[in-house]
């Protein structure tokens, strides 16, 4: 199932689900009221919800539809509990070190590493992103995240697959220049990744993935285009550390609560930062970065003109 966010007249987020290609409804309107009408209440509450989703499907749809093209979308969960963001893909890492000249760290190969984000600077589809004060390096990230539909604490990664409800796009927006002051420190990122996280256009449910599965991944390809030229391509099957290894090592010691997001880190060749500004400048305003990893969607947003 694909669920998602989306505007309605009055300019309210409503939680919705995509029936067909272009066709979505209103999961608390047409259910009467019984299922919320945001997705962070609905993770709460998933396992009875999905089952009433199993169950009345036929209900729901024949209910008041609306068309894909004609609505605006916020970002699938708009107010996660938290962002985790990993660092799991060896290609990225070894990259973006040896453009800074710096080796791998042997730490790196035992145990995933992860920063917390701004969960509350969270944009959807479409939405502007503008470059945050003192930023000249602005940059994108390609990623795939898991949200989180289950408590758990101390999770074996061998369990950790009943905790995912679900998977989305995440472009991990990041100011360069900042970031890389604040690293010198030995604290970090923080301001470097304060201002914006992008994730949609959809929340795909586990399932829906499972065909798919391929390494400690899936075997979806992943592309980012700025002003419609291809920058990067990888694939998620390339995951050193598995969704149920980051779970593992975020839960350890800790509560996990549905509704938190887990990041996956940048993709081989998923940003600038690793490509080199010989291959791509810095985004500047005006341009349209799109995201697309298969079976999950395009997330774009522009590079706004001025910062709020």
């Amino acid at each position: 199932m694909k669920f998602l966010t989306f505007v309605d007249n009055d300019g309210a987020n409503r939680a919705g689900l995509l029936i067909s290609g272009d066709r979505l409804i209103d999961i608390h309107h047409n259910s009467n009221g019984f299922l919320p009408d945001n997705m962070l209440d609905f993770l709460r509450g998933q396992e009875q919800y999905m089952e009433y989703i199993r169950s009345n499907r036929s209900l729901l749809e024949s209910g008041i539809t609306f068309r894909l093209p004609d609505t605006s979308l916020n970002a699938p969960l708009p107010n996660p509990v938290s962002m985790r963001d990993f660092y799991s893909f060896e290609q990225h890492v070894k990259t973006a070190r040896s453009n800074r000249g710096l080796d791998m760290v042997p730490e790196w190969y035992e145990f995933p590493v992860f920063y917390f984000s701004n969960h509350l600077a969270i944009t959807g589809p479409e939405e502007q992103i503008y470059c945050p004060p003192g930023c000249s390096w602005l940059d994108y990230e390609l990623e795939i995240a898991c949200v989180i539909g289950k408590e758990g604490k101390n999770i074996k990664r061998e369990e950790a697959e009943e905790f995912i409800f679900g998977y989305t796009i995440m472009n991990d927006w990041s100011a360069r220049d900042i970031q890389r002051k604040e690293m010198k420190v030995g604290l970090g990122p923080a301001k470097g990744k304060d201002f914006s996280t992008s994730i949609g256009p959809y929340l795909i449910t586990k399932d829906e993935l499972q065909s798919k599965k391929s390494g400690k991944g899936f075997d979806l390809s992943m592309v980012a285009r700025v002003n419609g030229k291809e920058l990067s391509r990888g694939n998620t099957k390339d995951l050193y550390y598995s969704f149920a290894e980051m779970i593992e090592r975020a839960s350890q010691g800790t509560t996990l609560y549905p509704g938190e997001i887990i990041g996956s880190g940048t993709v081989g060749t998923g940003c600038i930062l690793e490509l080199g500004t010989d291959t791509h400048g810095w985004l500047e305003p005006g341009d349209l970065v799109e995201l697309e990893i298969e079976g999950l969607g395009v997330l774009k947003n522009e590079i706004g003109k001025e910062g709020v």
